[in-house]
């Protein structure tokens, strides 16, 4: 039986013609936008996507005119691939930009693959990440008539490997810094808070990761000032998950900051513009003499063999 290893990612463009395509396909997932109403959502996402192209090409722009996202997991991709059995299929699905989900089960479909093991590269499950990246998948799989046997992992945020792994990209921003020199924080992507009340996992599983986390620096002798957890892209007036980031800096009282984007494997506009350069500013403005922002996981050599690991765990 002929396997296939699929990643799954939100995606981000590959060009600044591709900024409006993301923004419609996102703002248009039933899972983001929550109305009943597909005429609703569609009216809601239009307005979004007029208001916000323009702004989101001068993001892509000033970090090269495009998202990272896809060459960073075409070389991740690349190293897997080398790990594993070659007669095993390693390919990538983006939810909202090229290569979409259609494009890749045909793919599949036409080179025989009849299992298919999905890994989300969320960490935390989150109703607006992980569910909505499997059910397009199986969606379209299913619209084109090809039906594989589907393995899926929900989130693996308490592996071992992984959390190796983040422990070496925090070593490699403290350097050979003293940790108690600095003020440590785990951001996470936000999400309204009408979707947690719902019974969305993620505000629990980002919780428990940080907490996994501590328990690791304890365990390493490793001692940060503090350890706190915030909340970053906040988008529209509704309530969102609290502390903001941007709250977060304010409320420090020294000057000399980590910051951990513990919810993506992979870098994106979100740490490589709002953590990087946006945030940058703020912490510049309020006194902040160091600033400082881990890179992903990306291509890691231990974030390889995390997905290696699931890989076998699913088998």
């Amino acid at each position: 039986m002929k396997e296939a290893i699929v990643l799954l990612n939100m995606g981000g463009p590959n060009n600044l013609r591709e900024v409006e395509m993301f923004l419609t396909n996102m703002f248009n997932d039933p899972a983001i936008i929550r109305t009943k109403s597909t005429l609703l959502r569609r009216l809601i996402a239009g307005i979004i996507t007029l208001t916000r192209t323009e702004k989101s090409q001068e993001i892509y722009r000033s970090i090269g005119g495009k998202s990272p996202i896809v060459d960073h997991t075409k070389a991740l991709i690349s190293k897997l691939q080398s790990q594993i059995d070659p007669e095993v299929v390693v390919d990538f699905v983006m939810r909202y930009t090229p290569p979409m989900a259609k494009e890749v089960c045909t793919r599949l479909k036409k080179q025989g693959v009849q299992k298919v093991y999905l890994i989300p590269l969320y960490p935390q499950y989150s109703s607006t990440t992980t569910a909505s990246s499997i059910d397009d998948f199986e969606i379209n799989a299913r619209g084109i008539g090809w039906f594989p046997i589907t393995v899926e992992i929900k989130h693996f945020f308490t592996n071992k490997t992984y959390n190796a792994c983040l422990l070496e990209r925090i070593k490699e921003a403290l350097q050979n810094d003293n940790p108690h020199g600095f003020e440590l924080i785990f951001s996470a992507h936000g999400l309204p808070q009408n979707i947690v009340d719902e019974g969305d996992p993620y505000q629990r599983q980002v919780a428990a990761h940080v907490e996994l986390m501590k328990d690791i620096f304890h365990r390493e002798g490793i001692y940060f000032r503090g350890v706190h957890l915030a909340y970053q892209s906040k988008v529209g007036p509704m309530k969102w998950l609290e502390p903001s980031l941007e709250s977060m800096l304010h409320s420090l009282t020294k000057k000399k900051v980590i910051i951990v984007p513990i919810a993506f494997t992979i870098d994106n506009s979100e740490t490589d513009y709002e953590l990087t350069i946006e945030y940058a500013e703020v912490a510049h403005t309020l006194g902040f003499t160091d600033y400082r922002v881990c890179r992903c996981p990306n291509d890691h050599p231990l974030f390889v063999q995390t997905l290696k690991e699931l890989y076998e765990k699913m088998q």
